[in-house]
């Protein structure tokens, strides 16, 4: 049936991602629940306190740095502005990646709990199908079929289905997003390293 088959379709991803299989993880890639800011920034994180304008300025360009409809590289100006101003040394420009880390990784936990519970969401209209289904096949089977039920529940199974089809058409773009976070993340990582004694 097309719901045990979308469920199935639906726990795939994990099991071959991931050693144990995840009901709530459904997407394709790794599940990976926390980055590691000393993956993508080699040198150790400042432990700085900034004045109150500077750290407003700060402030300032890691916004434009975590822009998602922007690309990093539209934030160089202000970087450029910051850096003459500030300097660019391993510092100041660790403390916009740590900034910057923390923005983005509070936004790609925020998602990935979005995604484990759309996933469940998932499962659980599955259920329904399958369970609906059932009912029908016991209400045919009966000597005196009840069809007034049994119309009602074909048109549920039939939003349902639409209503999990359509979920699952959007879920690869949803599964990207943590990804595109991760590249992102990595992308200024790299720009401000190229600024430190540039």
């Amino acid at each position: 049936m097309l719901a045990t088959l979308a469920l199935a379709v639906l726990c795939a991803g994990p099991v071959a991602a991931q050693p144990a299989p995840d009901p709530s993880w459904p997407c394709i890639q790794r599940k990976v629940p926390r980055l590691s800011p000393g993956l993508m920034w080699a040198r150790p994180l400042p432990q700085i306190k900034l004045d109150a304008e500077t750290a407003a300025e700060a402030a300032d360009v890691v916004s434009r740095l975590v822009l998602r409809r922007a690309p990093p590289e539209e934030a160089r100006p202000a970087l450029d502005a910051f850096a003459q101003r500030h300097g660019d040394g391993p510092e100041m420009m660790g403390y916009l990646f740590s900034e910057s880390f923390e923005r983005l990784s509070q936004l790609r936990g925020r998602i990935m709990r979005g995604i484990e519970d759309y996933a469940e969401s998932q499962i659980a209209l599955s259920a329904r199908i399958e369970r609906n289904r059932r009912e029908m096949e016991r209400l045919m089977a009966a000597p005196e079929p009840d069809f007034d039920r049994v119309d009602a529940l074909e048109r549920q199974v039939m939003w349902d289905e639409r209503v999990f089809a359509d979920r699952q058409q959007s879920l690869t773009y949803v599964c990207e997003t943590p990804v595109l976070l991760e590249k992102r993340l990595y992308a200024i990582s790299r720009m401000l390293e190229a600024r430190i004694g540039g």
